[in-house]
């Protein structure tokens, strides 16, 4: 298998833009980096795809080892489209982004200023403050009043048939089950 050194270099400068270029806080060039990236990875599956063969058709080739390997063409085909599609949402967010604020720039908001600023005391009088004071409690819905899924069964309406298995003793499994009829007055509660 020859590997051409020129495709290697070529690969691994385009990672290398790719990268750098994603760590700008521009989207433009964010945007760059990524088709750089989706660019390289297309050359790593060309580089690894191996020695060019025949297309692995039924009788193209008269034994296996003359056939090329076709999963990394699938692959080269999936990396276009999924950058395709991921360029297309960068694109979106770099137009919703100059619509609003007439630039492409990620800025640091004043929370995420003040978060940097604040020192590992403070962390730890917040950790301080949020600690649980039971630890009994599983659920924020304390009470039947305030749960917000409601079990039905038989006893609430009578088109409900409760014939589910259940864990009930032997003993009680055999009695039939109690139907009540909801109110004549035709409120459900």
């Amino acid at each position: 298998m020859d590997v051409s050194l020129v495709l290697i270099i070529v690969m691994a400068v385009l990672f290398a833009c790719g990268v750098y270029a994603m760590l700008e806080r521009s989207l433009t060039r964010v945007l760059i980096g990524f088709l750089l990236l989706g660019n390289a990875t297309n050359l790593l599956l060309l580089i690894v795809m191996g020695r060019p063969g025949v297309a692995p058709f039924f009788g193209a080739a008269a034994s296996p080892e003359e056939m090329s390997d076709p999963l990394p063409q699938a692959l080269t085909l999936t990396a276009i489209v999924i950058t395709f599609g991921i360029s297309a949402f960068l694109l979106a967010l770099i137009y919703r982004s100059w619509q609003l604020g007439q630039a492409d720039t990620v800025e640091d908001d004043a929370e995420d200023i003040a978060l940097r600023a604040r020192g590992a005391v403070a962390e730890d009088a917040m950790d301080d403050e949020t600690e649980l004071v039971s630890d009994d409690t599983t659920t924020d819905f304390l009470g039947t009043e305030t749960a917000p899924i409601t079990l039905l069964g038989s006893r609430d309406f009578a088109g409900i048939r409760d014939d589910a298995p259940t864990d009930r003793p032997a003993a009680r499994r055999d009695e039939p089950p109690r139907r009540i009829r909801p109110p004549e007055d035709g409120n459900d509660s």
